[in-house]
């Protein structure tokens, strides 16, 4: 029984068929193909540098996004927009009750010409006390001259001196009061300006052209200053949020380009690029926050789940493209060509599948020449003739 099985062993070991193209092939020995050559496309081998991907889990959120809040204290009399609705810039979302805000006013314009009555007085004050003064001074320089020559005595200069004195504090006193009703009147418009400006704030109005994807006042609540009104966002302009770990943020810089997929929106797929790094890392997970800009696309909604796919790093590999692949049975080769024109079958290991081409670990080298596209008609020893 043993020395059969061994006779059938070495049987086995020395009877090597291989069929090329219709004809056997002895061992050790290839024959040329005869008869007309297989066109075929054919490529050289080349290790390109691919980089691995980070797959990170994003959201959506609008690159522009603003909470509209109050300025006033007041009624909410209407609120003019709901969720969902379009605005453009200027539209009047909120109206609060403006009667306080009209009485501020009111109570400005009133300061304010009671500061021009007390700056009319002031003004008229002053030309008295600055006559006075005039008339004063003329009568001091007199007396000095008179006492000079001794025609005054030396009591009545002292009386004409201290009313010149006097006339110049009573002047100088009138400008001061003058200066002061220049300063209410300034107060005054300031406060009618700060009061123009509060009956504007009455009706609040869209910052830019969007979406209201909030609301959180109705009508009847009482504003206060602070108080959030609405959500608005800015429609087309989207980024895609994510956080990093730490050991990869050094891959990562701003306009990066990252492929971000939108599963709710059938796979859709945008390549975006990196906007913003955030440069410092939380410290509980150790990981840095990465905005995404996208392009346009009207169909993606804050809150969406997404798929980022961030580069970082890479090696080189050796890529064909997946049709120049042969599987035989659970093994793949290729087909190399030689110096002679001639089309060798060769197995190989495959690696990772990128788009439309494979890694080939070993079986085939940098530089060799082989077949990209395998022709039906293509066989191990076949002659082949490249072509497109």
């Amino acid at each position: 029984m043993k020395q059969k099985r061994l006779k059938c062993l070495i049987l086995m070991a020395v009877t090597v068929v291989i069929v090329s193209c219709g004809e056997k092939i002895e061992p050790g020995n290839t024959t040329r193909q005869e008869g007309p050559s297989v066109k075929v496309p054919v490529a050289m081998a080349e290790v390109i540098q691919h980089p691995y991907l980070y797959e990170a889990v994003g959201t959506i959120n609008a690159s522009t996004a603003s909470t509209i809040s109050g300025k006033l204290m007041g009624t909410v009399l209407s609120v003019h927009v709901n969720e969902g609705d379009k605005v453009i810039r200027k539209d009047l979302l909120v109206t609060l009750d403006p009667r306080q805000v009209k009485a501020q006013l009111d109570k400005a314009r009133a300061g304010r010409r009671e500061a021009k009555r007390a700056q009319s007085s002031a003004v008229s004050a002053r030309d008295a006390a600055k006559a006075s003064a005039q008339l004063a001074k003329a009568t001091f320089l007199r007396y000095k001259k008179l006492l000079e020559e001794n025609s005054v005595s030396q009591q009545e200069f002292e009386e004409v001196e201290a009313r010149h004195r006097q006339a110049q504090a009573t002047l100088a006193q009138t400008e001061a009061m003058l200066e002061a009703a220049r300063s209410r009147i300034h107060l005054a418009q300031a406060a009618e300006r700060e009061a123009g400006v509060a009956e504007k704030d009455a009706q609040v109005r869209a910052p830019y052209d969007g979406r209201i994807v909030n609301k959180l006042i109705n009508e009847g609540d009482l504003a206060s200053p602070g108080m959030p009104f609405l959500t608005i966002e800015q429609e087309g302009q989207y980024t895609a949020d994510l956080v990093l770990p730490e050991r990869h943020i050094r891959h990562v810089y701003n306009a990066l380009e990252v492929k971000v997929v939108v599963d709710a929106l059938d796979h859709l797929a945008l390549i975006g690029k990196v906007s913003r790094v955030i440069p410092s890392a939380d410290t509980l997970s150790r990981s840095f926050q990465i905005k995404v800009g996208l392009p346009e696309t009207p169909e993606l909604k804050s809150g969406m789940f997404a798929r980022v796919s961030v580069p970082i790093g890479g090696t080189g590999m050796l890529m064909v493209p997946q049709t120049a692949v042969k599987a035989e049975g659970q093994l793949n080769g290729v087909f190399i060509v030689d110096e002679n024109q001639t089309a060798r079958f060769r197995l190989v290991r495959t690696g990772q599948v990128l788009a439309d081409r494979v890694q080939i670990i070993s079986g085939l080298k940098q530089g060799q020449r082989y077949v990209t596209v395998i022709s039906p008609k293509l066989e191990n020893g076949c002659k082949v003739e490249a072509g497109k």
